[in-house]
């Protein structure tokens, strides 16, 4: 039953619905004007700094009752129509969709862009690097599991810059077409994936043949061609694929996340809130790696991740990776890698981006 109290609450909903709606229309026209401009200068349509620093700003104005997170969603929303606008970004990620890339995309990028799948992370690499995409998502890390060597490894074959990254939360799924666990024979899913569930697979389907998929959402299209096999994967890729969730969140550690960064040939500039990657390779000389990092100390920048690969141009020698916190173009910064260059063979910034929200 509608009381005349809550008819006239809808009422006033509505009216706000109509202000708002006026107003993202008058958005809309700004915009319009600014992608002219942009044009007229031949300036990059996307700016990530912009985009890091408008969200910050707004989020730091919220006082309820919605959540950080909720308008952070919504003006993620609005930004990325509101950037349809000027033109179509494409952002490449590692297919096919429902992967956890695909929704690292969507969270980064929102829905109003055009995503393409591509089938390895070093196909996006190389859809980056040819411009057929303006950006690409792969992931780097994982909080349980750790590194993925390949995207690391990639980064000394190609020139492309980091222009952001994500932390996404990643919860696991076992999903068939089948309701009964007792039928499941096989059992699909990424490398990562089947790690971050080890003691759950032990324990729950000890018999079950385990086979790696070169994606989750692979997998659930491996699971759906076959009645006696499960995969592990996203709640999205089951919506997707017609597929039956068994168990929710089947992951080890709950507190699970994957780390993504968003690659391209754009360099952001300050957006006040930055963190800058690098890898280099250290002279051969005695205590070489820790002269590096002293560098840092003393100019008092925080370190967030240390990591070394080797470099396989030569035997025994290592390229290490190092996080820290700041923009290259901050004075410190700026000193301390003018420092550090010396006591390297090579070094080379992968990029100085806006932080992702923990």
């Amino acid at each position: 039953m509608v009381t005349p109290a809550l008819q006239s609450f809808r009422q006033a909903i509505d009216a706000i619905d109509d202000k708002m709606l006026h107003l993202l229309q008058e958005r809309g026209d700004l915009v319009q004007q600014i992608a002219k401009i942009k044009q007229a200068a031949k300036g990059a349509f996307h700016v990530p700094e912009r985009e890091a620093h408008l969200l910050r700003r707004l989020i730091a104005k919220n006082k309820g009752p919605y959540p950080d997170r909720a308008i952070e969603v919504i003006f993620r929303e609005i930004l990325s129509a509101s950037l349809a606008l000027e033109s179509t970004l494409k952002v490449a990620y590692l297919g096919p969709e429902g992967t956890f890339s695909h929704a690292a995309a969507a969270a980064k990028f929102g829905s109003s862009v055009l995503f393409l799948d591509r089938p390895s992370i070093r196909s996006i690499f190389e859809e980056v690097e040819a411009g057929r995409a303006h950006y690409g998502v792969v992931p780097v890390e994982n909080s349980t599991e750790g590194v993925i060597n390949i995207t690391f490894d990639l980064f000394m074959e190609f020139g492309l810059q980091i222009s952001g990254e994500l932390l996404l939360p990643i919860h696991h799924n076992l999903v068939a077409v089948t309701k009964d666990l007792k039928k499941i024979k096989k059992l699909y899913s990424h490398e990562q994936a089947l790690a971050q569930c080890r003691q759950w697979i032990e324990q729950k389907l000890p018999q079950v043949k385990v086979i790696s998929a070169p994606s989750t959402a692979q997998a659930a299209l491996l699971a759906k061609k076959d009645k006696q096999a499960a995969a592990i994967s996203s709640a999205f890729a089951a919506e997707k694929y017609k597929l039956k969730i068994l168990h929710s969140n089947i992951e080890d550690v709950s507190q699970n996340f994957t780390r993504f960064w968003v690659i391209g040939q754009y360099a952001p500039q300050p957006s006040g809130h930055d963190k800058t990657s690098i890898m280099f390779v250290a002279k051969d000389e005695v205590g070489i790696l820790a002269k590096i990092l002293q560098v840092f100390a003393e100019a008092s920048i925080n370190l967030t991740k240390i990591e070394s690969r080797p470099s396989r141009q030569e035997a025994w020698e290592y390229v290490f990776f190092i996080d820290l916190d700041g923009h290259r173009q901050d004075p410190k910064v700026a000193a301390a890698l003018e420092k550090m260059e010396a006591l390297c063979h090579q070094l080379k910034i992968l990029g100085s981006y806006p932080k992702g929200n923990p």
